[in-house]
């Protein structure tokens, strides 16, 4: 068997990624079992440079508010010689990217943390760099396509609807709006009504099925069906950024509404629906960046595995599809998951694997990193199944081996060493 598993081990980078597919997917998702460790981050960043090269890559997705991600782009394609479209449609995220202020941009550009660690502040460098003085069209793109969610709750959907009403508004008819500005803004009232952390575990607490919230449910509906009736003229009159941010923008408000709507839920379900949605508006941004070109996206195994998701919560085990199983179901081959597994990480009280397990498997033949073939490592492990690996830190999650059929390729990362401090 060590030969064997010998055999299905590859020096790490994009050129061995890309040997074990077919051809370049529209979408290749490379995911992690932990957040936030620099030595994967980096790991990430060398791989995009690589496809960017190589490959002819454009675009990097990654885990976080795909609406903040909008500072994080105009910054990074703009280059230092000019900027893009204003991001909201209405005003505002220019006074803090246009300027390029980096320090800015990582503070308002990225959710759930992400802009404090040093990997991710040097991916937008390079990227804004590598820009510098290129044509629009081989500029890089980064995008973020979580919904604007944390686990302790959700988002107002007063920026996504104010600035899809603002862009209709500049672009058709009054006649055909719904209802003014004024109305969104009276119907939704005071954000602190939405973002109430209490939410998350007691119901009671949401306002997602007041009338109110179901009076905006219905009208982002109606935004979102007069931005797709009139899309002949709208393509034809506005810039295809701002038709794709309109579109980002109706996406986003329909599915906090319907995330809200779950959130003030009672039933068992409440908790399986509400991870559900999260990943399916994380699978309609990657399936509309996919539209644009070949994207790189990075988030967690669990979002973007082909397999049912589980986690454990205070309710018990949840069950759903993730946004990589949904893209997967769509675009069939151009979609690739490339998971991460690793060794240890002794900073977290994770340490040497055991022998029995796939992460004790390869920890024992490898060196550093490589780029495994996932399915014939699969083939090798047939008459010897290993055993599920127990994590002694929550925040890490052992790669399931009976996923490798279903993988088309796995990283391994024999030890992640602890990474730099997030900046404060």
């Amino acid at each position: 068997m060590a030969n064997d598993i010998k055999d299905t081990l590859h020096t790490a980078g994009a050129a061995a990624v890309m040997g074990l597919l077919p051809a370049r997917p529209r979408l290749l998702a490379l995911g992690e079992p932990t957040h936030g460790e620099d030595a994967l981050l980096r790991l990430r960043n060398e791989l995009f440079r690589e496809l960017v090269e190589k490959e002819g890559y454009r675009t990097i997705a990654i885990e976080t508010d795909c609406v903040k991600g909008l500072v994080v782009d105009e910054y990074v394609a703009s280059g230092t010689d000019g900027g893009l479209d204003d991001v909201t449609g209405g005003g505002g995220l220019h006074d803090v990217a246009g300027g390029g202020a980096l320090d800015d941009v990582m503070a308002h550009g990225f959710s759930h943390g992400w802009g404090a660690h040093a990997a991710n502040r040097e991916l937008v460098c390079w990227m804004r760099e590598f820009n510098d003085g290129r044509p629009t069209s081989e500029r890089l793109r980064f995008a973020g396509f979580d919904g604007p969610l944390e686990i302790t709750g959700a988002a107002s959907p007063r920026q996504a609807l104010t600035a899809l009403h603002g862009y209709l508004a500049a672009h058709v008819d009054a006649d055909l709006l719904p209802c003014t500005a004024a109305t969104l803004d009276a119907l939704t009232g005071a954000d602190e009504r939405w973002t109430d952390p209490d939410a998350m575990t007691d119901p009671a607490r949401s306002v997602g099925r007041s009338t109110e919230a179901s009076e905006l449910r219905l009208l982002a509906d109606e935004l979102t069906a007069l931005l797709d009736a009139q899309e002949p003229h709208l393509r034809a009159t506005t810039s295809p950024d701002a038709w794709d941010r309109a579109r980002l923008y109706g996406r986003t408000a329909t599915g906090l509404l319907r995330y809200h709507h779950a959130m003030a839920d009672t039933s068992p379900a409440r908790m399986t629906r509400l991870c559900a949605l999260r990943d399916l508006m994380m699978a309609g941004n990657l399936l509309a960046l996919a539209d644009r070109g070949p994207v790189l996206v990075h988030a967690h195994n669990a979002h973007l595995q082909r397999e049912k998701s589980t986690m454990r919560m205070w309710q018990g085990t949840v069950e759903w599809w993730s946004a990589g199983a949904l893209a997967a179901a769509r675009l069939g081959a151009d979609y690739a998951f490339v998971p991460t597994a690793l060794g240890t990480i002794r900073h977290r009280g994770v340490d040497t694997p055991p022998p029995d397990t796939a992460e004790g498997l390869l920890y024992a033949r490898t060196e550093d990193r490589c780029v495994v073939d996932a399915r014939r490592l699969a083939t090798a492990l047939t008459t010897a199944p290993p055993a599920p690996r127990v994590s002694p830190w929550f925040g890490y999650a052992p790669f399931d081996p009976a996923h490798l059929p279903g993988c088309d390729g796995l990283v391994f990362v024999k030890d992640v060493p602890r990474g730099q401090a997030p900046q404060g």
